[in-house]
């Protein structure tokens, strides 16, 4: 299982997230995963979610259902695909898509992107780097994120940020 804690400028509160991924065959599985907000002490998001992954196109596939505490009930459709740019994949161009809808298939929310990620193995001795920075074209605001071993920070052009805590 992987634990992480989580907090950003829109939640007011410390977040702990749990994954879990159960193997269904080679190429697919099944993806738990929730949080539990500290300030309210109840579970405040829950998603099942199958995805499946397709090796030779560098992408993948999920459907699920998910539960938050603000959109309650939804459907979820979401897909990711990669295309390296240099030789070694440590600089990629990533698109990725999702489209959620509510229970009764009539409030339809999409998020969609294209993004640059750069690793950067071996940065310091015991220190791999994750830089990427792309564009949220429904929202139409550019993001970064930076990610070292345990530590994540993503941000966005209209303030929005949040950090979170590998376990």
């Amino acid at each position: 299982m992987e634990t992480s804690l989580r907090y950003g400028g829109d939640y007011k509160a410390l977040r702990i997230h749990a994954k879990q991924k159960l193997l269904i065959d080679s190429k697919t599985h099944l993806q738990l995963h929730g949080e539990l907000d500290t300030r309210i002490g109840a579970p405040s998001y829950f998603c099942a979610m199958i995805r499946h992954f397709y090796p030779e196109a560098s992408a993948n596939l999920g459907v699920g259902v998910k539960y938050s505490k603000h959109e309650k009930l939804q459907y979820s459709v979401r897909g990711k695909m990669s295309f390296p740019v240099t030789s070694d994949d440590l600089l990629s161009f990533v698109i990725k898509g999702q489209c959620d809808v509510d229970k009764e298939f009539r409030e339809k929310n999409y998020k969609g992107g294209a993004e640059f990620t750069w690793s950067l193995l071996n940065f310091q001795k015991d220190q791999d780097v994750r830089l990427k920075i792309g564009y949220e074209a429904f929202d139409k605001v550019p993001y970064m994120q930076i990610k070292e071993n345990n530590w994540t920070l993503n941000g966005d052009m209209n303030g929005r940020w949040n950090l979170r805590y590998d376990l």
